[in-house]
């Protein structure tokens, strides 16, 4: 079974339940175990996409299913902010964002999709969504972060509106003990 980065998110921080949220070409939504074919086939399961995540490529479907299986429940605490994006014209699940550590009490966002999505703006159009709804909870700062060496991410996290805050040499991951050089960037609420 793949490792799993584990997500622990504050107790005191209590919002109200997820929505979904729709843009002109997508839905975002809560991802179900049902899912999972979809996202092993479509992401989960790409040595280019987990490149430069903080976790391995899923070796069969059924890590996929331990995945969900296990990420599904955080949906019951009020902190979670999990979406999968759905493209509308074809309802194919492309790809998920969500809130993957909170810093200082503020959140950072996390993202994946499949390479035949890439450069279409449909991230970028995720992540403004999920910026406002990050905002309309009452956070006033989001932090996000990406390998230097990401080119395609930087830029959807600078043309999200993100501003560069500095890099820094670190370990990728637990999973990952790669030395990576890592950009950190912030938004803060106009």
């Amino acid at each position: 079974m793949t490792d799993f980065i584990r997500i622990i998110l504050p107790q005191s921080l209590k919002c109200d339940i997820m929505r979904e949220l729709e843009t002109n070409r997508l839905y975002l939504r809560r991802v179900s175990i049902n899912d999972a074919q979809e996202m092993y086939e479509n992401w989960a399961n790409s040595e280019n996409v987990t490149r430069f995540l903080e976790w391995s490529p899923h070796r069969s479907v059924e890590d996929t299913k331990a995945f969900l299986s296990y990420i599904l429940p955080q949906y019951e605490h009020d902190d979670c902010f999990r979406w999968g994006i759905v493209r509308k014209s074809d309802n194919v699940l492309m790809g998920m964002i969500d809130v993957v550590r909170f810093r200082n009490g503020c959140p950072e966002i996390g993202y994946s999709s499949g390479e035949m999505f890439w450069g279409n703006g449909y991230m970028t159009e995720a992540c403004k969504a999920v910026i406002n709804e990050l905002f309309s909870f009452g956070y006033n700062t989001i932090f996000i972060s990406a390998v230097k060496e990401n080119i395609g991410s930087n830029r959807v996290i600078q043309k999200s509106g993100f501003k560069f805050v500095e890099s820094k040499e670190r370990s990728l991951s637990d999973i990952k003990p790669v030395t990576v050089t890592m950009n950190y960037y912030r938004i803060d609420k106009e």
